[in-house]
């Protein structure tokens, strides 16, 4: 089974696909006029302190006022650690901010939002959620540099690791490495791919965070309030940087300048792994080499096939996302139960597998096929947790209620895949519902019956489509 990542690159656009087994399992996409702000560090204003949600709005230049939580601001580590464990952690242990703004029961603080901040203040600012729909985005003053190994934490004191190095020998010889050469209150993330690295390597990458946030502090002495301190990397850049591991056969990119400015990163970062970037010269289209092409088409339709004829729909709201899990053609060759069973075991993989591809988050809801036995609603959920278990992007997941459905969560930090190459329909407004023939043509004997209220007319002309027409004619 081969792991990779395959770069499509243009002057316009960029995309990358990580592929798992031959399985296209996340997609990122980046076009230049809309490249994403997420990990950008600005020097912001704040425009409005809300006591009322323990919030303010801060304006970074951009359209929209961001939106700055009290836990996102307040420095006190020793709360702000408190605070973070009764929230979520991703992959690599990095701080995530919770997930809605406008949550009733938020963790008591003893620092009000009117305590640390006024109307006019400058403040420094890292983007963590990029604007999604019509909500600004989401920043935090607790700034973290990723780097290859390590994330920079420079407003806190802590040294933190990644969950996914699992052996405690190898944990604790990192956390003694960091904790020896780092400087006095400098806090640091471990990341996965630190595991089995040298000091050496360690240390170097250290340096450059370092100099990276010398350069962002400078520039924030002598820039005025509401501008762009600190751009982090193009997504080909990025996804090197994150996902580029041992664990990756190849690296295949179709664009000879981005192939040699990832070839002087991974030298400068990663020269071990040099030998496993190529360059794509063949007359057919990359993605349509790899079969992503297909995955994409897949990606945005509403109802998903399974291997056995049954299949699963995927409804995005506002509010949240519903998963239906139907039997559709498949009948089973048994007892109704075990035909249940096989479907929604069936369906566990294909909804994990569509949660990563096409980038899924918030309140998710699914609802399987009913089934009578417990055992058999624990072998579901067993199934749902360890396929999730392979995504990096933090999950919680509740047992199967008694009306057969389970409700999950995903971290949410950038558009889904379908709000990026899609937009809602002009006529419907994205309902995906469009009156019946009949119904326009009684609509049209109502609007006729308004208007000629009280006048005499030997003709009426009615434009209108002709299965319309011929509807009214009948």
């Amino acid at each position: 089974m081969s792991n990779a990542l395959v770069i499509n690159s243009t002057l316009t656009e960029t995309r990358v696909a990580l592929i798992e087994n031959d399985a296209v399992v996340e997609l990122y996409i980046e076009r230049k006029k809309d490249r994403g702000i997420v990990s950008n560090i600005y020097k912001g204003k704040v425009v409005r302190v809300l006591p009322g949600m323990q919030a303010a709005f801060v304006d970074i230049g951009l359209g929209k006022a961001a939106f700055l939580y009290v836990t996102d601001v307040y420095d006190d580590f020793d709360e702000f650690d408190m605070i973070m464990k009764a929230n979520s952690v991703n992959g690599d242990n990095i701080p995530i901010p919770i997930e809605n703004e406008a949550v009733a029961e938020k963790p008591h603080l003893a620092v009000q939002i009117e305590d640390v901040l006024r109307e006019g203040q400058e403040i420094l600012v890292q983007v963590s959620k990029e604007p999604i729909g019509t909500k600004g985005a989401r920043i935090t003053s607790h700034i973290s540099l990723p780097g290859r190994y390590l994330v920079y934490l420079p407003t806190v004191n802590h040294i933190g690791i990644s969950r996914r190095i699992e052996d405690e020998g190898e944990r604790q010889r990192l956390k003694e490495i960091v904790q020896e050469i780092r400087a006095p209150g400098a806090g640091y993330i471990i990341r996965t791919v630190s595991d089995g690295e040298t000091e050496e390597e360690l240390k170097a990458d250290m340096g450059f965070l370092h100099k990276m946030w010398s350069s962002i502090q400078l520039k924030r002495e002598s820039a005025s309030a509401t501008c762009i301190l600190h751009n982090d990397l193009n997504i080909t850049l990025r996804v090197i940087r994150d996902l580029f591991t041992k664990d990756i056969d190849r690296v295949v990119i179709d664009n000879e300048e981005e192939y040699k400015n990832v070839l002087e990163f991974v030298d400068a970062f990663m020269p071990s792994l040099q030998s496993y970037v190529e360059y794509y010269d063949k007359d057919e289209p990359i993605f349509d080499a790899y079969g992503i092409e297909v995955e994409i088409a897949r990606a945005l339709g509403r109802k998903v096939w399974l291997k056995s004829g049954g299949y699963i729909t995927i409804e995005v709201t506002e509010a949240l996302v519903a998963i239906d899990v139907n039997t559709g053609k498949y009948v089973g060759k048994g007892k109704l139960e075990d035909t249940i069973l096989k479907t929604n075991l069936e369906a566990v993989k294909e909804i994990a597998y569509q949660l990563r591809l096409r980038n899924i988050g918030g309140i998710i809801i699914i609802d399987f096929i009913d089934m009578e036995k417990e055992i058999n609603k624990e072998k579901v959920f067993q199934a749902l947790s360890e396929a999730l278990r392979k995504d990096r992007t933090k999950t919680n997941i509740l047992k199967i209620s008694e009306l057969g459905l389970v409700e999950m969560t995903r971290k949410r930090v950038r558009e889904n895949i379908t709000r990026i190459l899609c937009e809602p329909c002009f006529y419907c407004e994205g309902k995906g519902y469009l009156k019946s023939n009949m119904t326009i043509c009684y609509e049209i004997i109502r609007e006729i019956k308004r208007d000629i209220s009280g006048i005499k007319l030997n003709r009426i002309l009615v434009n209108a489509h002709p299965d319309i027409a011929d509807l009214l004619y009948d």
